[in-house]
């Protein structure tokens, strides 16, 4: 990992957007062979940000009935290969242990998909079908641009197995939207990086809380947080934060990190409200919020998704930069 290299990696968002967003326009290689397997069931195997980014678009394709779930690879209790299930393995490198454990039960089935950024990797070559995430290479070593590629390509790899998807898809308009924004944020950010780092940057840790349908935006702020410039921090869901982080509001200097949009955000506001906790509104505007960064296309779950988690991982490279 080169973590000084972690800035450069985030500037060449925008560019890699718009490149995925052609290479989808174009036909990602594998998906051709996809509707052939005749799976009526997928199951998602993942570590870290790459699970983070299918638990969002699966829950997608459940709100329509598709019967997809995403389970972490090291889990040992994984259903039995089956002629409906496709097994889609998504890993940035192709080399994650966990992942490649996991597969060895689905291997050589014929309907064992790998989704990863190195067609060269142990994981492409154990797969019977390969798709790639065009998400280049990642010189930090941090896996940014390829959490983001996942939404997409996932997407795709759904769409194709199942023969069904949701209204709103990680499409290439959303992915052109996305690049937009993200370019908006990286050239604001002289004004805005400096003040929500300093609120951020709590004595005792960070808080990160989003709602369900963008739960990654926390979750991976969160892991870049506590990844690159190695401080504490902590995700939840907005509306199961009332159940599982809310005591910490009464007893800590709580500073957090709000995606905004959750139907559970009053809730959440209220106790830190009567608890003087400090945070940031990322999306929208909520009352008590220290700072408020809005940007283009902030209501658009999808848009959102991809481009708000800009404002953890930049904060993330300005906490390195202060050492």
């Amino acid at each position: 990992m080169d973590t000084a290299a972690f800035r450069s990696d985030l500037e060449l968002i925008p560019e890699t957007l718009g490149a995925l967003a052609d290479a989808v326009d174009a036909g990602l290689d594998g998906l051709d062979r996809l509707p052939m397997l005749a799976a009526s069931r997928v199951l998602v195997l993942g570590m870290g940000s790459s699970r983070y980014a299918a638990d969002v678009v699966a829950r997608r394709y459940r709100a329509v009935d598709a019967q997809v779930m995403v389970e972490l690879a090291s889990v040992a209790l994984l259903p039995p290969a089956a002629p409906d299930l496709a097994v889609v393995a998504v890993s940035a490198t192709g080399g994650s242990v966990e992942v490649l454990r996991a597969i060895e039960r689905y291997r050589g089935t014929g309907r064992l998909v790998a989704v990863t950024n190195r067609a060269d990797s142990e994981l492409a070559r154990a797969a019977d079908v390969v798709v790639p995430l065009h998400a280049g290479v990642e010189a930090s070593g941090v896996a940014c641009r390829t959490f983001r590629a996942t939404f997409a390509v996932l997407d795709q790899v759904l769409a194709e197995l199942l023969g069904t998807a949701p209204e709103a898809r990680f499409d290439p308009a959303a992915l052109r939207a996305a690049a937009d924004t993200s370019a908006h944020l990286l050239e604001a950010s002289a004004d805005w990086l400096a003040p929500m780092a300093d609120l951020l940057a709590g004595p005792m840790g960070t808080w990160a809380l989003a709602p369900a349908e963008r739960a990654s935006s926390a979750q991976q702020s969160a892991l870049m947080l506590r990844e690159v410039p190695r401080r504490a921090a902590f995700a939840s869901e907005t509306g199961d934060w009332s159940h599982v982080d809310v005591y910490l509001t009464k007893t800590q200097d709580y500073r957090a990190l709000v995606f905004a949009g959750s139907a559970w955000d009053a809730q959440a506001l209220e106790w830190m409200a009567m608890r003087s906790s400090r945070f940031a509104s990322i999306g929208r505007d909520l009352p008590g919020a220290e700072l408020t960064l809005r940007f283009p296309g902030d209501e658009d779950d999808t848009v959102a998704a991809l481009s708000e988690v800009l404002v953890g991982e930049l904060v993330a490279d300005h906490w390195l930069r202060q050492g």
